[in-house]
C-alpha cells in the first residue's frame, strides 16, 4: 500500500540521517544510540514474516491455531479426514503482515491426507522443508482431551522434528506447547470467550480443568531431555472458528489467543516482530511493539540531547520524533508520512521549534552554572517529549482513542504524570 510506502520510506530516510549523525557524537553516547538505531533498523526496514513451524497428531487443530492467529479463514481445516499432504511452507498475509508457516501432516494420522504425498512419511516431508528455512518458533499443538492420551509419540515426533532443524540450521528454537479445544472441557457449555456472562463456578470450574490440562502437558514435556530447556510456554486456548458457504463469520469462540500472539511475538528476533503484529492485529502485540519502538527512540533523543553539539539536535530530534509517530501509525495499519505524522505532533500542541530553542538556551545557562548539568536536563527533555509523543500515538494509532484524549495523554505524560486514560493499558 502506498501509506504503507510512505511510511517507511520517512523512517528510512530519519535512521539514515541519525545515523550520520552518530559520526559527530562522543563515543561513549553514539556507541548505545548505534544499538537502539540497530533496533529501529531491524524491526521496522528489515522486517520479514517470522517462521512457525506446527506440529500435532491430525485433529489437534494445527490448522485452527493459524485461522486463529489471523482472525480470518486462511489455512483449510480438515474436520473428518487429514487435510494436510506434505510438509510445505506457507506464507499467509493479512492487513499488510505475514506469517511462514510450515503446516505438516500431522503425525499418527489414520487415513491418507487429502493431499495425498505417499513418496515421504509425515516426518520425512516436514525434514525436506526444515532445511530450506530456518524456524523462528516451534508450536506443539495437542487437544487438550488428548495431553495424557498417547502423547508419548507425538513427542517422539517433537523431538525428531528438532533433531531435523539441529542438523540443518544447528539451532534449537523456542517451543510453545498449545493445548487446543479448551472450550470443550467440563463444563461444556461454559463459555471461555463469553465468561463474564456464565456462573462465575462453572467459569472457575472450567478454568481448573484447563490449567490441569496445561499442567500435564508441561510434565509430559519436562520428562524430555532434548524437549525441556526449549519450552518456553505452555498454553491453553480455545481457537474454535466456524465460517458460513459465503466465508463469513458463523461463530468466534477463540479464548487467550492474544495470550498466544504475544507469547509468540516475545520470543520471535527482532526482524519478524513487526510483522506478526501487523498480521495478527492483536492490539496487545501492537502496543508492546510500539512501546519498543517508544523507548528505543527516546533513548536515543536523549543521548543526541545530552551530545555536546549546540542546536546541531535540533532537526535530528524532530526527524526522529516524526518517524516514531509514522512507525507507531504502520503498527497499527494506519497510514501516516512525514507529512501526516508532523500534523499529528502539531495536533498535540507541541511547537517542537520552540521547546526546542528554550531548551538549548537553557542548557547553555546551565553550562556557565553548573558545568554538565546543561547536557543533563537536555537528555531529559528530549527523553520525556519523546516518550509523551509515542504514548500519544499509540492511543490514536493503535488504541483508537480521540485526537483530543491523545492530546491529554501527551501533556500528562509529559509532566511525568501516570495516571491512566480509559481504555490505555500501560506507559510506552
Amino acid at each position: 500500500m502506498a501509506g504503507d510506502d510512505d511510511a517507511l520510506k520517512t523512517l528510512a530516510r530519519t535512521i539514515a540521517r541519525i545515523e550520520d549523525l552518530l559520526e559527530r557524537l562522543p563515543l561513549d553516547v553514539a556507541k548505545d544510540a548505534r544499538l537502539r538505531i540497530a533496533t529501529l533498523r531491524m524491526v521496522l526496514l528489515e522486517k520479514r514474516p517470522p517462521a512457525l513451524v506446527l506440529v500435532g497428531r491430525r485433529g489437534a487443530g494445527k490448522s485452527s491455531v493459524v485461522n486463529a492467529l489471523f482472525g480470518a479463514k486462511v489455512a483449510e481445516l480438515g474436520h473428518v479426514t487429514a487435510q494436510t499432504g506434505k510438509g510445505r511452507w506457507y506464507t499467509y498475509e493479512r492487513g499488510g503482515g505475514a506469517m511462514s508457516i510450515l503446516d505438516t501432516r500431522g503425525v499418527q494420522e489414520g487415513s491418507l491426507p487429502a493431499e495425498a504425498d505417499q513418496s515421504k512419511s509425515a516426518l520425512e516431508s516436514i525434514a525436506v522443508e526444515l532445511r530450506t528455512q530456518a524456524p523462528d518458533v516451534v508450536v506443539f499443538v495437542a487437544k487438550a482431551s488428548e495431553v495424557d492420551a498417547a502423547i508419548d509419540a507425538d513427542l517422539d515426533a517433537l523431538e525428531q522434528v528438532y533433531d531435523a532443524i539441529r542438523r540443518a540450521h544447528r539451532l534449537e528454537p523456542p517451543l510453545v506447547a498449545v493445548v487446543s479445544h479448551c472450550d470443550l472441557l467440563e463444563p461444556k457449555a461454559t463459555r471461555l470467550h463469553q465468561a463474564a456472562k456464565e456462573p462465575a463456578e462453572d467459569v472457575d470450574e472450567k478454568r481448573r480443568h484447563v490449567a490441569t490440562a496445561e499442567h500435564a502437558l508441561a510434565r509430559k514435556i519436562d520428562g524430555r531431555d532434548k524437549l525441556r530447556p526449549r519450552l518456553v510456554a505452555t498454553l491453553g486456548t480455545s481457537v474454535y472458528m466456524s465460517w458460513k458457504a459465503d466465508g463469513s463469520l458463523r461463530s468466534d469462540e477463540r479464548w487467550r489467543v492474544d495470550d498466544l500472539a504475544l507469547t509468540l511475538f516475545r520470543h520471535l528476533p527482532d526482524a519478524s516482530r513487526a510483522e506478526l503484529a501487523r498480521a495478527t492485529q492483536v492490539r496487545a502485540v501492537q502496543e508492546d511493539l510500539a512501546t519498543t519502538l517508544t523507548q528505543a527512540t527516546a533513548a536515543v533523543c536523549a543521548g543526541i540531547g545530552a551530545a555536546p553539539i549546540p542546536f546541531a539536535d535540533t532537526v535530528p530530534l524532530t526527524a526522529l520524533q516524526t518517524g516514531l509517530v509514522a512507525g507507531i501509525a504502520w503498527i497499527g495499519g494506519r497510514s501516516a508520512d512525514k507529512k501526516g505524522a508532523a500534523e499529528f505532533i502539531g495536533a498535540m500542541g507541541a511547537n517542537l521549534g520552540l521547546a526546542l530553542g528554550l531548551r538549548e538556551g537553557f542548557r547553555q545557562l546551565m553550562k556557565i552554572i553548573a558545568p554538565g548539568g546543561g547536557a543533563v536536563v537536555s537528555a531529559t527533555i528530549a527523553f520525556t517529549g519523546t516518550m509523551a509523543i509515542g504514548a500519544a500515538a499509540k492511543a490514536y494509532y493503535i488504541r483508537g482513542l480521540s485526537m483530543e484524549r491523545a492530546k491529554r495523554i501527551f501533556w500528562r505524560k509529559g509532566k511525568g504524570e501516570k495516571k491512566k486514560e480509559d481504555g490505555e493499558s500501560g506507559d510506552p
